[in-house]
């Protein structure tokens, strides 16, 4: 394994072919040692294989942790694991000053979605860096984060840093799939300060390395899957008939895929397109700021709906993503299945798109399954000046000036569950990537090391600003 920080990250700053340039400074404030251990952090996370089923290694990577922040400060009491079905979740309480203060929370998962190394160039579980990336499954979703709180918040005890305010890492072993232990944590601290999730929101950089906004999450889509059945008698395949599940299933789903929902704004969405604008192609930029004012002009609504960027930030859309249909080569198929993957707009409940599915399909004989996967619809958290201000904070060590752009998410994360306590809850990550660099879910996925030193200093600034 290549020499780790702080002199190896040093040399990649300085080859890296961003257009911007890290003031030593501005990082002044940032240690070394915080840096390399959060290198260490990442690539001992990266080699723990937390994905659901045979095999999970959650909780030997939430025991790796707890063995990391004890020797860091921790008292033994204050990192609790509690084991769930093959996973588990761990809670480490940085302990402040009044315990009358409701807690920061700061916001993580461990588990991560599968990755077979026979498709991989590189084994997903082996941390590889190379041209200053580290590769591996997890590198960016989300053991990246992972290790830059941790990292961090072991820097802050060396400092004897004390908090008015509790702080609390709180890090999920199931978000990619059913969040259970999601729900769990926030049925256990339902009455937070603030959630700070390392899960979303972030960087966003030009393709020649340039900076060009910080996304700062204050509302997410829910997710939600329905199973569309068709069902016949069958019979032999040298007796057609008009009735035949597959092609009344494709039929409907047809329609499905040529319909389009209601387009909806909300304040968060309506502040995003307004300050997105001016930083997206001409004709792109002028329809958010139509439909900013406007959601239901036509040619604003399919300038936005033919861009895979942004259809998904206009209002509830679904999409066909399995199929199956037939029991042998030489029948009448008796079962013809799909699932509908559904990312839903805040305000629109489950029924309300299910009701919606079924009238637009229609198919008499068609049935429809709502399938739970542990997720819910959240309401929009309010866009606080303390937590805006603790951003731009944390982002000029690096940053200067880049814009902060209030965004909601098109997929679901841990907020959700604590949005819907109460618990204001922003996806503030501070990883910035080139849209050809994010692989999340894919194949040889990978994430910039010079993130590390920026993203210390960051979440330095962050906690000590808003647990005070």
């Amino acid at each position: 394994m290549p020499t780790p920080l702080p002199i190896r990250l040093r040399l990649l700053f300085a080859a890296c072919a961003c257009a911007f340039a890290f003031s030593t400074s501005a990082l002044a404030g940032a240690n070394p040692g915080a840096e390399a251990q959060a290198l260490d952090l990442l690539k001992h996370a990266i080699a723990f294989r937390t994905v659901q089923g045979p095999g999970n290694q959650t909780p030997q990577f939430a025991a790796y942790l707890k063995q990391v922040l004890v020797a860091g400060g921790f008292a033994p009491q204050d990192v609790t694991i509690t084991p769930v079905d093959d996973t588990a979740f761990l809670v480490a309480r940085y302990r402040g000053s009044d315990p009358r203060l409701k807690p920061l929370l700061l916001s993580g998962h461990m588990d991560v979605v599968e990755a077979k190394p026979a498709d991989w160039e590189r084994d997903p579980f082996t941390p590889v860096i190379e041209k200053g990336y580290i590769y591996g499954r997890g590198a960016t979703d989300m053991k990246f984060d992972d290790a830059l709180m941790v990292a961090t918040l072991i820097d802050l005890k060396r400092q004897h840093f004390m908090p008015r305010r509790d702080v609390v890492l709180v890090l999920s072993g199931d978000e990619e799939t059913i969040m259970k232990t999601t729900q769990m944590l926030a049925a256990q601290f339902p009455d937070a300060y603030m959630l700070l999730n390392g899960d979303s929101g972030g960087g966003s950089l030009s393709e020649d390395g340039n900076p060009q906004y910080f996304v700062l999450e204050g509302a997410e889509k829910a997710y939600a899957d329905y199973t569309l059945t068709i069902t016949n008698p069958g019979g032999h395949s040298s007796a057609p008939r008009k009735e035949n599940a597959i092609y009344e299933l494709a039929a409907a789903l047809t329609r499905i895929g040529n319909y389009r929902f209601t387009p909806q704004l909300n304040e968060i969405t309506k502040a995003y397109f307004l300050a997105a604008a001016d930083r997206a192609a001409p004709r792109t930029g002028a329809a958010m700021r139509v439909f900013a004012n406007d959601p239901t002009d036509k040619q604003a609504i399919e300038t936005l709906s033919s861009d895979p960027a942004h259809v998904g930030k206009i209002g509830t859309t679904c999409v066909a993503t399995m199929l199956n249909g037939g029991h042998a080569l030489n029948a009448l198929p008796q079962r013809a299945t799909a699932n509908i993957n559904c990312r839903i707009f805040p305000g629109t409940s489950f029924k309300q798109v299910e009701d919606e599915l079924v009238r637009v399909a229609d198919e008499p004989g068609m049935q429809i399954r709502f399938i739970d996967t542990g997720t819910t619809a959240s309401p929009p958290s309010p866009m606080r000046s303390d937590v805006t201000a603790a951003v731009r904070a944390g982002l000029d060590v690096a940053y200067k000036s880049v814009p902060i752009i209030p965004s909601m998410g098109s997929g679901a994360s841990d907020s959700m569950w604590f949005r819907v306590r109460g618990v204001p809850s922003y996806g503030v990550a501070p990883i910035f990537l080139k849209d050809s660099d994010d692989f999340s879910h894919g194949l040889n996925e990978r994430t910039p090391l010079f993130n590390i030193a920026p993203g210390v200093a960051y979440w330095m600034i962050m906690i000590k600003r808003l647990s005070n």
